[in-house]
């Protein structure tokens, strides 16, 4: 099951130096909060590297429900990454689209395109290419609208459920995350399930494959997945502790303003991309 969109050719450009940015150790201590542990899925991929995925349980909770699943049956156990488009995005799961989905899995749950409704904690200056408005909801995750609907959005590192053709919306067995361009044209066409926390560098560094939409064309160019499991069944004195910076403060407010209008000699636009805001997390101090 792939993304039947295309990606558009863009030239990046790396960005020259602006004024910082309040680091992390600069955010006040009540703004991290804790990220419950259902809600962080731990995918080890071959060599024992570590892949930290939050999961979106609010906004898109028939397919986090068929996720949680996919993971206490072992699923995913000896699938892999299969396909790596350069630009676009990296795709894990059953490469042969073969492996029977366990009981209780809805295989073509409701479409989770759009959420209930516009709620940001923080709204940006201006408005992109994709909405009319664009914020942060309190909790920390990137939304949109067009005055009509609000969505989640595809910028890099979020994770979002492969499909076939519609009706069909994906059961959350084959997942993808963008590895270059925001994905903005994929918003409200596939569902968000959730966010890369820790080890997006494993998925953004995998070789690229030249094959057709980035699918490996052999089964040795393949990232193999040694597991995937909720941080909930892990033993607790192994079990991986997150926060993520909320976004409902002046603190954070101050950040935005700071990247919409940076400092001379920086020129600024007054405005940033929605992508383009940093959403922090952490591994959670000891306490």
């Amino acid at each position: 099951m792939l993304i039947s969109l295309l990606p558009l050719l863009v030239l990046a450009q790396a960005a020259p130096p602006t004024s910082p940015a309040p680091l992390p150790s600069d955010v006040a201590a009540q703004d991290w909060r804790a990220i419950p542990d259902d809600e962080l899925l731990v995918m080890t991929l071959s060599g024992n590297r570590k892949v930290v995925i939050r999961l979106a349980a609010r906004y898109a909770p028939e397919h986090v429900a068929n996720i949680r699943t996919l993971v206490k049956a072992g699923w995913w156990d000896a699938a892999s990454v299969y396909r790596v488009q350069e630009n676009w995005v990296a795709q894990w799961g059953d490469a042969t689209e073969t492996k029977k989905l366990p009981a209780g899995v809805v295989e073509t749950p409701a479409a989770e395109y759009e959420i209930a409704g516009f709620t940001v904690a923080q709204r940006l200056a201006k408005a992109d290419s994709h909405s009319t408005a664009s914020g942060f909801s309190a909790d920390g995750w990137p939304i949109a609208t067009n005055g009509k609907a609000a969505w989640l959005t595809h910028c890099y590192g979020m994770v979002g459920v492969a499909r076939g053709p519609s009706p069909d919306t994906g059961s959350g067995a084959e997942l993808f995350t963008p590895i270059g361009q925001s994905a903005r044209r994929l918003d409200r066409n596939y569902t968000v399930v959730g966010r890369i926390i820790e080890g997006m560098k494993y998925l953004s560094a995998l070789p690229r494959s030249d094959a057709a939409m980035g699918v490996y064309a052999t089964e040795a160019e393949r990232s193999g997945i040694v597991s995937v499991r909720l941080a909930s069944d892990i033993p607790a004195a192994e079990r991986p502790k997150f926060e993520y910076r909320s976004t409902d403060n002046a603190r954070f407010a101050a950040y935005i303003k700071l990247r919409e209008n940076p400092a001379p000699p920086t020129i600024g636009s007054g405005g940033v991309e929605l992508c383009e805001v940093p959403l922090a997390t952490r591994p959670a101090p000891a306490r």
